[in-house]
């Protein structure tokens, strides 16, 4: 996997600007109006702090870089109006963001990996594998470029793009202490969502972070043989040790576990998988939301009927279960779940150009 090469100075803390910033003999104040400037009305190069004077932006871009993806394609959606961006990071990777409106406000998908290497056989996010992990300043960026782009405010974050949040902790941690920073965005931590394969001891270690945010677990199978078939990180981490790590979220953080369940036709839609799947989640105190599997031509998978997804989620309504349908967006231009991909050739960016 590789990595960057050059200290990102959107990813510090506002301790590490002050420490950086003494180190260039600048006095500690100046540390607000770099992280004013980073978070709270985010500039896009070290050239653009107008509240530093000339010499210190100088010292700064000499020794530090900004994260600053740019937009190589801005695709809307004909049917809902949701919005996918195809950033080009700065080593010429790309990653794809999108854009959802709902009544309650605006939320953004971002990419916490370029890749993926959890390898679910629904997913086109993990076609072609894991290139590198995302720098919280380059999570951030994408979220700071669409408001910029709409000229709208976000108020919601899912981490739920490309990649496994989880496999990317430490970079995931800074990102939403971040955001959520009084003096930056001061998004609120009980609007932010992560969703996760199963990993399962970093499941654990989240749950001792002391942040109120969401956890979503892509559960999408309700035993052990039907999940190892569709994701292979169920072969490291069987059901039981899983419903072990959302207890135990629940216990230390109070905030109830999501499960994101896939329905693919004829693999995991029928009614004994409705049985088990509404026992676990009584078990756990879980909200279940149902996802019609989205196409991705690689896989072959198709979406349970209109009528079994009724007839499911039925099933689950009388065991107790809080179950909700998840809206459909972004089909038709590739941005809904599991459609998100990270490798682009010219040919691809100008098709969607």
């Amino acid at each position: 996997m590789s990595s960057l090469d050059y200290t990102d100075l959107r990813s510090m803390t506002r301790a590490e600007l002050e420490e950086a910033l003494s180190g260039l003999g600048a006095q500690k104040y100046r540390a607000g109006q770099v992280f004013s400037q980073l978070h709270a009305h985010p500039v896009r190069d070290i050239a653009d702090m107008t509240l530093l004077p000339s010499s210190l932006r100088e010292k700064l871009s000499a020794h530090y870089r900004l994260s600053s993806p740019v937009i190589e394609t801005r695709q809307v959606s004909a049917i809902d109006g949701t919005e996918k961006y195809l950033y080009r990071m700065q080593d010429g990777e790309y990653i794809e963001s999108v854009l959802m409106r709902y009544h309650y406000g605006n939320s953004v998908c971002i990419s916490s990996q370029a890749g993926c290497r959890m390898g679910c056989s629904f997913c086109a996010s993990t076609i072609g594998g894991l290139t590198r992990n995302l720098l919280p300043g380059e999570m951030l960026a994408q979220v700071y470029g669409i408001a910029e782009a709409t000229g709208e405010r976000v108020s919601h974050v899912v981490v739920m793009g490309t990649g496994e949040p989880l496999d990317n902790y430490d970079n995931l941690l800074r990102f939403i202490r971040l955001i959520s920073d009084e003096n930056g965005m001061n998004l609120s931590r009980r609007n932010i969502t992560v969703s996760t394969c199963g990993l399962v001891p970093q499941m654990r270690r989240l749950a001792e972070e002391d942040l109120p945010i969401t956890l979503a677990l892509s559960l999408h199978a309700p035993n052990d043989e039907k999940r190892r078939s569709i994701m292979p990180v169920a072969r490291r981490y069987d059901i039981a040790s899983l419903m072990d790590a959302c207890r135990y979220y629940y216990e230390k953080t109070g905030r109830r576990i999501t499960f994101e369940y896939s329905l693919i036709r004829g693999v995991n839609d029928l009614e004994e998988d409705a049985r088990e799947l509404s026992a676990l989640a009584r078990g756990v105190k879980a909200h279940i939301n149902l996802i019609p599997v989205n196409p991705v031509r690689e896989t072959g998978y198709e979406e349970s009927a209109a009528p079994r997804i009724e007839a499911f989620k039925t099933r689950l309504e009388k065991s107790g279960v809080n179950v909700s349908i998840r809206r459909v967006l972004g089909r038709d231009i590739d941005g809904a779940c599991g459609q998100l991909r990270h490798k682009y050739g010219k040919e691809k960016i100008q098709e969607n150009g």
